[in-house]
């Protein structure tokens, strides 16, 4: 298998579930095809657009035959395999204004694009264009705040070059 025909069928697949996705109100985050022994394994990765809360298991059953009916008619992968529909881990980096959006109310770690580094509640987010954290073509008034020590740190996405959120077993609204 050359090393293309993985990323041709991965271009091929994302536009044939990215319709099926949608219309079921949800964002295909991403798509990929590996090898697992003699199988290949599909993973399809799919979040809500925006705000917050998170895709539900009826929704994702949903979604799942779904983009498993698109596969069976499309054929995009050749033999056998293993289809798998799931959502965003907890250690999915913010890279997108929308991540941040969806991240409200949780602590987070954040990377500075001058490499500082900053721990705090993600309180607020402004409006900014929807693309990859420090590419330059955020609003200038798009940022984030966070609560650090009682403090607010107002960040704007062109110095974020990332983050994470962090996992809380109980967080102080539970506490």
């Amino acid at each position: 298998m050359s090393p293309a025909r993985p990323h041709e069928a991965q271009g091929r697949l994302r536009a044939a579930l990215a319709p099926v996705v949608d219309a079921a109100g949800l964002l295909l985050e991403d798509v990929t095809v590996a090898r697992a022994g003699r199988r290949t394994v599909v993973r399809a990765v799919v979040d809500l657009p925006d705000g917050p809360g998170g895709v539900g298991s009826d929704q994702l059953s949903e979604v799942s035959r779904e983009v498993s009916r698109v596969l069976d008619d499309v054929d995009a992968v050749a033999g056998s395999y293993t289809l798998e529909v799931t959502t965003p881990g907890t250690d999915r980096p913010l890279t997108e204004p929308r991540h941040y959006r969806r991240a409200v109310g949780r602590l987070v770690t954040l990377t500075t694009t001058d490499g500082r580094t900053v721990t705090g509640r993600l309180t607020q987010t402004d409006a900014g264009a929807d693309a990859p954290a420090g590419a330059g073509t955020e609003t200038a008034s798009g940022g984030v705040v966070l609560d650090v020590d009682g403090a607010a740190d107002r960040l704007p996405y062109a110095q974020l070059a990332g983050g994470r959120v962090q996992v809380e077993l109980q967080r102080p609204e539970q506490a």
